[in-house]
């Protein structure tokens, strides 16, 4: 029995694995050996190619292709339109389906409407994407990139608010009152 909703214009191809909870909704097609975890929302027009990996509770908005190599973490959040690659170098008339690059998207991560991610490139834990950016490096944990190509501008937290981190490096989330500290470039929770 089907534990998970499938709008009927949906195309889900045998041999994926598809948890329970998830809603795959309108013109969206899963291609085999994908596997999608629990709770997943996919919106409209989606494509799920094979060998791809999707974690727990993963929200992917309108007309967005999920290309082998992607792999998402649980609770990671992909923007309407949002655009993955998967060969560095691309050409119509010669085959790269071995060059195939590994894209991770950490979990927690979001990233925004429009925005562009290279392959081979790993986007860190609750990192925020600004719609439109173009991503060409590594992105750290809790970070705020936005533009072409991408840079830093803030430290984001779990909740997505900018953190004002003080003199020692210790900021408050003001939605969650989560605590951070900020130590050589790097954010941590605080427990």
């Amino acid at each position: 029995m089907q534990d998970y909703f499938a709008h009927p214009s949906a195309v889900i191809d045998e041999g994926c694995t598809i948890g329970a909870g998830t809603k795959i909704w309108h013109f969206s097609h899963i291609m085999p050996k994908c596997r999608i975890g629990l709770n997943c929302n996919l919106g409209q027009n989606v494509v799920v190619s094979p060998d791809v990996v999707l974690g727990n509770n993963v929200k992917v908005q309108n007309n967005v292709s999920i290309y082998t190599g992607v792999i998402c973490e649980d609770d990671v959040f992909l923007g309407p339109s949002m655009v993955f690659t998967n060969v560095i170098n691309p050409r119509s008339a010669i085959i790269r389906k071995d060059e195939y690059k590994t894209t991770l998207v950490k979990k927690g991560a979001s990233i925004g409407a429009n925005a562009t991610i290279v392959c081979g490139n790993e986007i860190g834990e609750y990192a925020m994407i600004g719609a439109g950016a173009v991503v060409t490096k590594n992105v750290p944990a809790y970070a705020l990139v936005i533009g072409n190509p991408s840079r830093q501008t803030a430290w984001v937290s779990e909740y997505g608010h900018k953190l004002k981190f003080d003199a020692d490096g210790i900021a408050i989330c003001p939605e969650s009152a989560q605590i951070y500290q900020l130590n050589n470039q790097i954010v941590t929770r605080i427990k």
